[in-house]
């Protein structure tokens, strides 16, 4: 296996960079007068991935320990270096597309996701704006990993790898890329599209490190539309106060789930996806697409 000091120079090399690439971008921005970046909002960016750093620590212990006793009922191992990084690394990211998708589909998980798309700017910082409870769960769907005979610090390593790709993607600045590159991996097109709020680029794209799972899975959308893409949420926060940025869709759900008529509906609410409501007042992403398309026709 790799040796742990050079896990971590690759880890520090990434980190190093990306810290490099924020300034620069937050520099040419300042310079150029683009407006990507924000005062309020990039401090409100570095106090969430606050809050997520220290909730990751205090839950480090128990996820490095549910993967170790997972990892004693392997039923597979990869013995070739090359084979192994590569099939974890594939398959962490494949099981994160499932994490992100269930984030946008069950309204549940999303209360918690809908914090990392609360911003209306988007730049590198926009990465830090984490979900914050998202490592109380997280663990669960990387289970299959420890399962598929993967250690459980090559896990860990492995999903912050992957994340710091995803970071790096999160920019406006047009970054020249082969026609290739795009067909297997994630771009900043492609996460641009994420973290808009056209209709019709909602819930698209939703892959960490290879857009392959959205092309296979139907989640795929090119940035396309005439119009500029507007960035956050379908309907924007009054109060972007930290308490309220990570609490706002807890409070709307529980107003939901409590007037909700019938054990059926309440239910509905929780595991449905955003935007579903019993009495039709409010509709999914995709209700939303499909009328678009019928009008756009």
């Amino acid at each position: 296996m790799i040796p742990l000091s050079a896990k971590n120079d690759a880890v520090v090399v990434l980190v190093a960079l990306l810290v490099t690439l924020t300034t620069t971008e937050m520099w040419l921005s300042y310079r150029e007068n683009r407006k990507y970046y924000e005062k309020r909002d990039t401090l409100t960016n570095i106090c969430l991935t606050t809050i997520t750093f220290f909730i990751n620590l205090a839950v480090k212990g128990s996820t490095f320990f549910i993967f170790q006793y997972f990892y004693q009922f392997r039923w597979l191992e990869i013995r070739n270096v090359f084979w192994y990084w590569l099939v974890l690394i594939v398959t962490q990211d494949f099981l994160y597309w499932v994490l992100h998708y269930t984030g946008h589909y069950c309204r549940f998980f999303w209360a918690m996701h809908v914090t990392h798309h609360s911003s209306e700017h988007f730049n590198y910082s926009t990465g830090f704006r984490s979900t914050v409870f998202e490592p109380l769960y997280r663990v669960f769907f990387y289970l299959p990993l420890a399962l598929m005979g993967f250690a459980p610090m090559d896990i860990l390593y492995a999903y912050l790898l992957t994340q710091l790709y995803g970071n790096l993607v999160h920019t406006q600045f047009e970054i020249k890329l082969p026609k290739w590159y795009g067909w297997i991996f994630v771009t900043p097109s492609h996460h641009r599209v994420h973290h808009a709020s056209n209709i019709p680029y909602l819930d698209k794209n939703m892959a960490m490190m290879l857009i392959i799972w959205d092309r296979l899975f139907g989640t795929y959308q090119d940035e396309n539309l005439p119009e500029p893409i507007r960035y956050g949420l379908t309907h924007q926060l009054e109060d972007t106060s930290v308490t309220n940025t990570i609490f706002h869709e807890w409070k709307a759900l529980y107003r939901d789930v409590k007037t909700a008529p019938g054990v059926k509906n309440k239910l509905g609410y929780i595991f449905n996806p955003p935007g579903w409501s019993h009495d039709g007042s409010t509709q999914t992403a995709r209700v939303l697409q499909r009328e678009y398309e019928e009008k756009a026709a």
